[in-house]
């Protein structure tokens, strides 16, 4: 069929799956490869959508479940969508929930991400009963074959997603890119668990598929199937094989993955899947996976750690990030970076922002995150610039040197 969302490649990357591109959508071009700031709530924390624009930000994505539960996405569709909702008239994207059910489920309560380093694969697979799976005790959210029931992070009540249902909210919301309901597993789960959902994940893409294009919402927003296997290459190849062939506008990759070999399982999913196509790694934004994951043949990426490190005094800098609230500060009358041209540096020091941190004022967070935003946005716009202009290579040995020395 033909998709709302297109997809142009400028240029490629030599010997490497990387390339430079253009999303088209409703509401604008995408310059790829390009970072996607999270507004989970149709809000990016502390900072108006004028604000994150200036930062040369071209989309912004907030998440169906808490989207869903409030403000709801009936008075969202009713506000004429997500864009007209929050004040934001450039591409939106939403996720699917699918993310949910791996925080509120395995994840709830317990120190575990979905990256995780030096993943001892052999174990996992040996040890399916010793390793935690979806119905962990005291989570938030239980799996079926069917969809998953969540309960509210606000107050408790119990609510239920099909992929049905996802889509239907989704389309509701009315972003330019929407995710199918995915089952995101935890790194640490075992081989037969991973199988299980990510054949669920496959069963639920296809549900999710035939939602969107039976309902006029298929003309005006595109819709991504995501690639799911954990860190097994067997698993993470079929899953892309299979949803490679589905007829999505897009995909994306989800986690899990072993944190130090992540770019190896990102390689052997865009090495099959369909190279016309725009992929997204779902919530990645460290520089060096960054580097990685466009290396291998992504496209756009999203995480909430700029702005969330941001609000905690991380800010980040060529050199490396640096924690604003160190004594060293205190006294510190230059801007976090000299030649950075964001309005925080342009404005203010490091010693009234330290001041400001220390003195839990809000405006801490504002300036913080602005200038932890640009700073991502434009690495990863100098990234494109790199690849256009034949340095790829140089700009990431440099770049990488500087900020892991």
């Amino acid at each position: 069929m033909e998709h709302p969302i297109r997809f142009v490649i400028e240029k490629k990357l030599d010997g490497a799956l990387g390339r430079a591109g253009r999303i088209q959508t409703p509401h604008g071009d995408i310059l790829t490869p390009a970072f996607v700031v999270v507004g989970t709530k149709a809000t990016i924390k502390s900072l108006t959508p004028e604000q994150v624009s200036d930062l040369n930000a071209q989309v912004v994505l907030a998440n169906n479940y808490h989207l869903y539960l409030q403000p709801g996405f009936e008075r969202i569709k009713k506000a004429g969508g997500l864009g007209k909702f929050m004040n934001w008239n450039k591409p939106t994207m939403t996720d699917s929930g699918g993310f949910q059910v791996f925080s509120l489920g395995v994840a709830y309560g317990k120190k575990v991400s979905k990256m995780a380093s030096n993943i001892d694969t052999e174990n996992i697979i040996q040890k399916d009963n010793d390793t935690i799976s979806s119905e962990s005790a005291g989570s938030l959210a239980k799996i079926d074959e069917d969809g998953v029931t969540f309960k509210s992070v606000i107050d408790g009540s119990s609510h239920r997603f099909s992929p049905e249902r996802a889509i239907e909210i989704e389309h509701a919301i009315g972003a330019d890119i929407i995710f199918a309901f995915d089952e995101c597993t935890s790194p640490l789960s075992p081989y037969n668990y991973q199988v299980e959902a990510m054949d669920r994940t496959h069963r639920w893409a296809k549900r999710c598929l035939d939602f969107h294009n039976s309902s006029v919402n298929s003309n005006t927003q595109g819709l991504f199937g995501i690639v799911q296997g954990g860190r097994f290459e067997d698993l993470r190849k079929k899953s892309a094989k299979i949803i490679g062939e589905m007829d999505f506008a897009g995909f994306g990759i989800g986690g899990s993955f072993d944190k130090n070999d992540m770019n190896t399982a990102v390689r052997w999913v865009n090495e099959i899947l369909p190279e016309n196509k725009p992929r997204h790694l779902l919530g990645i934004g460290e520089p060096r996976d960054i580097f990685g994951g466009v290396e291998n043949g992504c496209d756009t990426f999203d995480c909430v750690a700029p702005t969330r490190q941001a609000r905690n005094g991380a800010l980040y800098t060529k050199e490396g990030r640096i924690n604003i609230r160190n004594a060293q500060f205190a006294d510190d009358f230059t801007p976090i970076e000299i030649d950075c041209q964001c309005y925080t540096c342009t404005n203010y020091t490091k010693a009234y922002i330290a001041h400001l941190f220390r003195a839990d004022e809000l405006f801490a967070n504002t300036l913080a995150s602005i200038h932890n935003l640009y700073f991502i946005v434009g690495l990863v716009e100098n990234i494109r610039k790199s690849i256009l202009d034949g340095t790829f290579a140089i700009y990431k040995r440099n770049f990488l040197a500087s900020y892991y020395k």
